[in-house]
C-alpha cells in the first residue's frame, strides 16, 4: 500500500504545470502573416461597440481602444480574458469574416490548460458570428475546464465582432 501511495505522489509531482507561455505575441504575428506582419493599428471603442463587447463578455470592457494587425481581409487580435481568476492570452486570426486560427499564447490558471491543444482550438476554424453575436456552430467543452472554454469562446466572438467594425483610425500606431 505504501508503494502505491509513493508512486502516486511521484506521478502527481511530475505532472507538468498548466501555467505557461506557449507562444509569444511576436511569434504568433510572424506565423499569422507568414513572417511579415503589418504595423499595428488601433480601433477606438465607442459606446455602441463597448455595449456589444459587454454583452459578449458578460462584463464591461474597460479599455478605450484595442490594437490589432490587419492586411488584406485578415485581422489578428491578441486579447486577454479571465478564465477563473487569471487572464488567458489568446491570439485570434480572422480571415474574410470567419475564424482562421485560435491559439492560446499564455495560460496563467492552475486548471483548464487543455484549451491550448489543437483538439480544442481547431473546432473554431471556419466559424462565423451570427446576428446575435454567437458562433454559428457549437464548441465542445472540456470537462474540468469550463471557465477556460468560455473565455476562449468569448474572445473568438469578440475578434469576429471587431473584425466587422470599421476602424476608427487606419493610422499605424507607435510600438
Amino acid at each position: 500500500m505504501k508503494v502505491w501511495f509513493t508512486l502516486g505522489l511521484l506521478l502527481l509531482s511530475s505532472t507538468p504545470h498548466a501555467k505557461g507561455i506557449y507562444q509569444t505575441p511576436e511569434a504568433f504575428l510572424q506565423e499569422s502573416f507568414q513572417g511579415e506582419p503589418p504595423a499595428p493599428r488601433v480601433i477606438w471603442l465607442n459606446r455602441a461597440i463597448k455595449k456589444s463587447m459587454a454583452d459578449i463578455l458578460s462584463h464591461p470592457y474597460r479599455g478605450l481602444r484595442l490594437r490589432y494587425w490587419g492586411k488584406d481581409q485578415c485581422t489578428v487580435w491578441i486579447l486577454n480574458e479571465i478564465g477563473k481568476e487569471r487572464p488567458i492570452t489568446i491570439g485570434v486570426v480572422v480571415q474574410a469574416g470567419k475564424l482562421k486560427q485560435v491559439s492560446i499564447l499564455a495560460f496563467r490558471e492552475s486548471r483548464g490548460s487543455e484549451v491550448r491543444h489543437p483538439a480544442f482550438t481547431d473546432q473554431f476554424q471556419g466559424a462565423r458570428l451570427n446576428n446575435d453575436h454567437h458562433l454559428d456552430r457549437p464548441i465542445d467543452g472540456i470537462s474540468g475546464a469550463t471557465l477556460s472554454v468560455r473565455a476562449v469562446e468569448k474572445i473568438a466572438r469578440i475578434a469576429l465582432f471587431l473584425h466587422q467594425q470599421p476602424p476608427f483610425t487606419d493610422a499605424p500606431t507607435q510600438q
